[in-house]
């Protein structure tokens, strides 16, 4: 299966960079709840070659939406900050506890895909910064449809906890690319490039993207 060309020449220029985290380029995927983050993160995996995703759902709890800097640090970044193998146990959000082994190796790139993966604390981490650009209102709709009425109620607590994480740390002016969340067309941020706040670090642009 060939990849669109927009797409297979982002992962080529995302494999040119330098790495970010030890020996992997980290790739950020942010965006609203519903916004398209997993399908393309799952396209862009596929065009690096079976890249691996982290899903930031494997973090978050019932309990703490946002809550998972910690454990994605101590269970992911830092193993494959060492070239290791990163180890750690998914939450399952039916029985709203932690289990289900989950490994990523540190491969060439590796993919965190979900709401806040472009957060302050995890933006010296990353190689790059990608944005799905839907509007809020539209992406909660999109996720209600998906889910169904029986998650209503858990929409208007995520909405929530999502507006007040974005309004203290946003992700979205930090990002090097942005992708619309209809139609996976790559837009361009308002400025050419945009800094990932790492001290000394070069920025990232995307001089020839899209084609």
């Amino acid at each position: 299966m060939e990849h669109p060309r927009g797409l297979s020449a982002l992962a080529t220029h995302l494999l040119a960079q330098p790495p970010s985290c030890g020996p992997v380029r980290l790739v950020a995927v942010d965006g609203h709840a519903g916004s398209g983050k997993t399908t393309f993160a799952g396209r862009l995996a596929e065009a690096l070659g079976g890249a691996p995703v982290v899903h930031l759902d494997d973090f978050a709890t019932q309990q703490e939406f946002f809550g998972w800097t910690e454990r994605l640090l101590d269970r992911v970044l830092a193993p494959l900050s060492q070239g290791s193998t990163a180890r750690f146990e998914a939450y399952d959000w039916v029985a709203e506890r932690f289990q289900g082994a989950r490994a990523v190796p540190p491969a060439p790139a590796v993919l965190l895909e979900g709401v806040g993966a472009g957060r302050r604390l995890l933006r010296p981490w990353l190689a790059a910064l990608i944005w799905m650009e839907l509007p809020f209102d539209d992406a909660r709709a999109r996720g209600l449809r998906r889910d169904g009425p029986g998650l209503a109620d858990f929409w208007e607590r995520w909405s929530a906890a999502e507006t007040a994480h974005f309004a203290a740390d946003p992700s979205r002016p930090f990002a090097q690319l942005m992708v619309d969340g209809r139609t996976g067309e790559f837009l361009r941020p308002q400025r050419a490039k945009r800094s990932l706040d790492r001290e000394g670090g070069e920025e990232l642009s995307f001089p020839s993207l899209p084609d």
